[in-house]
């Protein structure tokens, strides 16, 4: 999610200059990155399921509990380790009913697992803590605790930590290449308030001092980051896609906007349910969830705060127009639960996968409704924000995303790749097939670009990399010869090569460019009568 944008058009649109949560370019990279990012030999288990149960007090903004941990060693484990905040405090860790020895070092605990856990064994540890978590200065773009009061005074409480990390409010293995099978959230709030997390409801039980604890259960995979508490007075209602569950959670006197602008919803099923198959997590049913921050994509529990309004808070992103027909963080964020909860990139440097695959779907959303012309035009208007300055793709094994590019200039290269080609029937099968190929797989951008390559005889290979691992986009350059034109692409891919279409005099042509210098076969009088196909393919253009 995070919506990066360049300085110039966050101004255009009147929204503050601010980063994005984790998209930042880094040239250097600490010991807290690499404890953070690679996958240790203490990280040699994969979780199988967490069993949250927490107790928040907003008076103190302080929580307590535990996270039950079921695992499986992949190797001989005689060391583990889990990730929790180093603000946080760690009461206890008990292991077969026996108080483990640990060391800490920056947001990593190292637990004695002495002698050790053997490889294939299956076991659990309870992971006792407590603190006053990283409270967000302006979430979902920094990671933390959101403590807010709606407009009755009632406390409104929820987290968003994407990439900031899990770990900032609850004990895990926070890398994104290993999900739990299945969690139980347990959250005991304050007795009048009620707390919404992923998955189905279980029920509720009160205690006896003064909260009362909502249970929760999901039952599909889930990246850490999208496990999530939802506090406030909150209002139910509900509805039915086909055989999938809507739910909705919103504060009492926004009921009916809610009712009204939900409806996009099962407009929006629709769509994506034909181009990228069926909602990946029916078991969990499908929630919106109104929150004290923008939007986010937290699986089964997607965070809605757009303030019931067309567009990006009533802004367009695009400068089209077009944006404004349509609520976008309902379209984005839950267009997430195919991209990046359904399909998740191992490692935050192939966020592309999530953000780029998103970002074209909501122009895949605008086709459905509106026809390819205006979904080409919002994916031209969107170019805008676009720096072109780092490449897409982060370092490996660091924590560390790449350009905030990945979300619009990720889906104009989908479109580009989409032209080239040049077979819409293809082009829908292949996106369909993915979607559900990867459905709950945890994939990297070679298996992406493998798939999307071997659907058609042309190359992409060079194209990926241009795109992916260069910051900027290749150059078509023509020049006049004779009575004709030579072209070429210029690009930083050795042997870079990729079809493109141009229009001469009013005629689209395809041109199959290299990085040499070739001639097209029929008569040019003038390079002004060439114009390329800007709506479909994202490049530069030159006239030399």
């Amino acid at each position: 999610m995070r919506y990066f944008l360049p300085l110039f058009s966050l101004l255009l649109l009147g929204f503050l200059p601010i980063k994005a949560q984790v998209v930042t370019h880094k040239d250097t990279f600490t010991e807290a990155d690499t404890l953070r990012g690679t996958l240790r030999p203490e990280r040699n288990y994969d979780v199988l399921k967490y069993h949250l149960n927490v107790k928040v007090d907003p008076e103190d903004r302080y929580i307590s509990g535990y996270n039950t941990i079921t695992f499986k060693a992949e190797k001989n484990l005689p060391v583990m380790q889990v990730d929790l905040f180093e603000n946080m405090q760690v009461d206890s860790i008990l292991y077969r009913g026996k108080k483990m020895n640990f060391e800490r070092k920056f947001d990593a605990v190292f637990i004695d697992m002495a002698p050790q856990v053997p490889k294939n064994a299956t076991d659990s540890l309870q992971f006792f803590y407590s603190g006053n978590p990283v409270v967000a200065k302006n979430a979902p773009w920094d990671g933390g605790f959101v403590f807010e009061k709606d407009e009755e005074g009632n406390p409104w409480i929820a987290v968003a930590v994407q990439g900031t990390g899990a770990s900032l409010w609850y004990p895990n293995k926070d890398h994104q290449s290993d999900e739990p099978e299945e969690a139980l959230i347990e959250i005991a709030v304050p007795n009048g308030l009620m707390n919404v997390s992923n998955g189905r409801f279980l029920g509720k039980e009160v205690l006896e001092d003064g909260y009362t604890q909502w249970n929760w259960k999901v039952e599909s995979p889930i990246n850490n980051y999208n496990i999530v508490v939802n506090i406030g007075n909150y209002v139910h209602f509900s509805d039915k896609y086909k055989d999938l569950d809507l739910d909705y959670y919103v504060l009492p006197y926004h009921l009916e906007k809610a009712k009204k602008q939900f409806e996009e919803v099962k407009i929006m099923m629709d769509c994506f349910y034909d181009k990228f198959g069926a909602y990946p997590f029916e078991k969990d049913g499908f929630k919106l969830v109104e929150t004290p921050y923008l939007g986010m994509e937290h699986q089964s529990a997607v965070a809605y705060g757009n303030e019931f309004k067309m567009g990006y808070l009533g802004k367009d992103l695009s400068g089209t127009g077009i944006g404004l027909k349509w609520d976008f963080i309902t379209i984005h964020e839950s267009g997430h639960e195919w991209f990046g909860n359904s399909i998740t990139a191992a490692d935050i440097a192939d966020m592309w996968i999530h953000e780029g695959f998103t970002t074209y779907s909501e122009a895949v959303y605008i086709e459905c409704r509106w026809g390819k012309q205006e979904a080409l035009e919002y994916l031209k208007g969107i170019r805008s924000n676009i720096g072109n300055q780092n490449s897409i793709i982060g370092e490996y094994g660091v924590n560390s995303e790449g350009s905030g590019d990945m979300y619009y200039k990720g889906a104009n290269l989908l479109n580009t790749i989409r032209s080239i080609y040049d077979d819409d029937d293809l082009w829908w099968k292949t996106l369909k097939d993915y979607t559900e190929i990867h459905r709950h797989q945890i994939i990297d951008t070679q298996t992406t670009e493998d798939f999307f390559n071997k659907a058609i005889s042309t190359d992409l290979s060079p194209v990926f990399d241009q795109y992916l691992r260069y910051a900027k986009i290749p150059e078509l350059q023509i020049r006049k010869k004779g009575n004709s034109l030579a072209y070429r692409w210029q690009a930083d891919v050795e042997d870079f090569k990729m079809p493109v279409d141009i229009f001469i005099n009013g005629k689209e042509v395809r041109l199959l460019a290299t990085d040499e210098w070739q001639q097209y076969s029929g008569k040019v009088d003038s390079l002004d009568e060439v114009k390329i196909n800007e709506k479909e393919f994202y490049i530069d253009f030159s006239k030399l």
